[in-house]
């Protein structure tokens, strides 16, 4: 599940990045080594998951059985947290020295972040790539580099779809989804009128806002030309939008706490036709009355806006602590982990997205039509900025977004309003 990173961490990071010596981090590379015998490596891997313990942390718990079969002298203490307190409590424990574990299931903008602060072992000429990077989309494995080195191994990537009701679009008069956000607001307000249903129900949460800036052509900074760039007239397009879908009641009025869980509700139940979210969120979709019948639940990608389809990457990385007691224990769980074979079990289980181009290809993986309409979505998705700083950008644009819906401030001034916030992590940016 995604949600906004606390502002208390976002605090936090800030203060540390300035700290941080260096902008290729503190760790270390352990030298690389032949191991003869993997099997016979001994330690113990304390390994913090942020997926979702009742839907998500089974098939990751299987996995981890296997991974003790195949090498019994490793223990692995599974540790599931919560993904809105990981960051935080990870930064805590690495600055303190002591509670981190030894590796840890970290969001793409946690990465370069974590690496800026000295708190991740690089991984290049380690057993947990050992060559492999060839095989990752290109995309997922771009997040996990920093200062001209690897610290992380893609171990899930996504994007945003959109997610809808077909029998409910069916009742409005439309056989398909809306291919455009003009679409998207007449589909929406069809199925209010003649389904009683809600047409969208949006999650308030910065991610969940990017398709509507990339669609428009926007963004939030060039980081090449080290510039600020979302006050833009393309922002105000998009946030005019988002206030429209609103106001003309094509989509729900979202409270500004919990919108991700109400609107997960409301499709699950039937109460609402459409929303936007990732992969991460089928198998619990499918936990839901009206996707027993797994056919009903339809994936499109996110209408296109003026200027394109513009749907956001996104995903998690598998990263070991600097400090840990056990690097190769560590290097190897990493490597099983994000091996094609086990990334497949974890795609056909859960219907995630494996970052690796090998494990598309494996049978069990094919077989999801589900897993198989996110894949062109990747292909075309908009790459964040891999910088430390990344993960700061959206706790002042969730706030822009939740005054924008809450009526405190017009389009204009919510992007305005973004631009000053950013213009004090950015210093000396145009």
């Amino acid at each position: 599940m995604r949600r906004a990173l606390p502002a208390v961490t976002i605090i936090a990071a800030l203060a540390l990045a300035v700290s941080a010596c260096g902008g290729d981090g503190g760790g270390t590379a352990a030298p690389a080594r032949s191991v003869a015998d993997p099997t016979k490596i001994t330690g113990e891997v304390t390994w913090w998951d942020t997926t979702r313990p009742d839907s998500e942390g089974p098939v990751f718990r299987a996995l981890i059985g296997k991974f003790q079969a195949a090498y019994p002298g490793i223990k692995v203490n599974y540790v599931n947290v919560p993904f809105e307190q990981a960051q935080n409590q990870f930064q805590t424990a690495a600055q303190a020295g002591t509670g981190a574990p030894d590796v840890i299931r970290a969001e793409v903008a946690w990465t370069p972040q974590f690496a800026s602060l000295g708190y991740l072992q690089p991984l290049e000429g380690t057993r947990a790539l050992d060559g492999t990077e060839g095989d990752f989309l290109p995309g997922p494995l771009s997040s996990t580099k920093y200062g001209g080195r690897t610290w992380a191994v893609p171990q899930v990537t996504d994007s945003l779809a959109l997610v809808y009701n077909k029998r409910l679009l069916r009742e409005a008069g439309h056989d398909g989804p809306p291919a455009t956000m003009e679409e998207l607001k007449t589909f929406a307000l069809d199925v209010k009128e003649k389904t009683g249903a809600e047409g969208l129900a949006l999650n308030v949460d910065s991610y969940f806002l990017l398709p509507f800036i990339y669609g428009e052509g926007g963004d939030l900074l060039d980081v090449a030309a080290r510039k600020i760039v979302v006050n833009s007239p393309a922002n105000v397009r998009a946030m005019t939008t988002v206030a429209g879908l609103v106001s003309s009641g094509a989509a729900a009025r979202p409270a500004v706490q919990d919108s991700y869980v109400n609107a997960m509700t409301a499709i699950k139940e039937g109460k609402a036709a459409m929303i936007f979210n990732g992969p991460w969120a089928l198998s619990e979709l499918y936990q839901g009355a009206e996707f027993t019948d797994k056919e009903n639940l339809g994936i499109a990608p996110v209408p296109r806006g003026s200027a394109r389809a513009g749907a956001p990457t996104g995903g998690h990385n598998l990263a070991v602590y600097a400090g840990s007691k056990n690097l190769d224990a560590s290097y190897e769980f990493v490597r099983f982990m994000t091996s094609t074979e086990s990334l497949a079990e974890m795609s056909a289980g859960l219907g995630l997205l494996p970052p690796r181009l090998s494990a598309f290809d494996r049978p069990e993986v094919r077989a999801r039509a589900d897993v198989g309409v996110f894949k062109p979505i990747m292909e075309t998705a908009v790459p964040r900025p891999w910088i430390p700083e990344g993960g700061q950008l959206f706790q002042p644009l969730l706030e822009g977004y939740q005054a924008l819906l809450s009526g405190k401030e017009t389009p204009e001034a919510m992007v305005a309003a973004v631009d000053r916030k950013y213009r004090d992590i950015f210093k000396g940016w145009s």
